[in-house]
């Protein structure tokens, strides 16, 4: 099965709190920076509606524009999904 993708923007804190999170719970994922990347923004809008990051498509799944606090609830239902 392919890895989650996050979607982030250069600079951005919640992005980088969010990898930091990820990363200090082993939790597998592919990034994408959108950050001067016309085709990668054009993505993450297509799927999540908006041009907030981080976006997180967990295998179909979609949380845009959030934080560490919305991740963790995020992340429990889709793995026991």
């Amino acid at each position: 099965m392919s890895q989650p993708i996050l979607y982030v923007k250069t600079g951005c804190p919640w992005c980088d709190e969010v990898i930091d999170y990820l990363n200090d719970n082993r939790i597998p994922y592919q990034t994408v920076v959108v950050s001067g990347n016309r085709a990668a923004m054009q993505q993450m809008v297509d799927l999540s509606g908006q041009s907030k990051a981080p976006t997180l498509d967990w295998h179909g799944q979609v949380l845009a524009d959030f934080g560490v606090d919305e991740l963790i609830p995020f992340l429990r239902k889709v793995r026991q999904s």
